[in-house]
């Protein structure tokens, strides 16, 4: 069996010009194109004209709405349970824990926000008891 090559059956498709890719597409005459050419058809967007429009594009209306609480809440408190969790696997690894220590008394200054519901302030109420327990604990210690 002898292997010739590539061919092809179809007809050959139509002869591109020089600086002309096959699909339409190009880039204009290189010799001539100059950066303000280039960019002369591009505009950036509009910017926002008062504050007003640039508050409402962020969905401020300058009161904080009950939903934006109750999130801020839960991401505070599972903030705390990460920096209890730091803390345990560094009294676990037999480490005074001092950074992990430092980093819990520090989120737990953070001003909690209130939630309306009330499972949720119950459950941040326990968490933020079992914050200033620790942080009695190693006061006591003395670290």
């Amino acid at each position: 069996m002898k292997i010739t090559g590539p061919q092809s059956n179809t007809p050959a498709g139509r002869p591109t010009r020089t600086g002309q890719a096959s699909g339409g597409f190009s880039l204009g005459s290189t010799a001539g194109a100059t950066s303000t050419g280039a960019k002369a058809g591009v505009s950036g967007p509009a910017g926002p004209t008062s504050v007003a429009s640039l508050m409402a594009l962020q969905g401020v209306d300058g009161i904080e709405g009950p939903q934006e609480r109750r999130r801020r809440a839960i991401r505070r408190g599972s903030r705390l349970l990460d920096r209890l969790e730091a803390l345990k696997l560094a009294h676990l690894a037999g480490q005074g824990g001092a950074e992990a220590l430092s980093a819990l008394s520090l989120t737990g200054r953070e001003e909690r926000p209130d939630a309306e519901d009330a499972g949720l302030n119950a459950v941040l109420d326990q968490v933020d008891l079992r914050v200033a327990v620790e942080l009695a604990k190693a006061a006591v210690a003395g670290r």
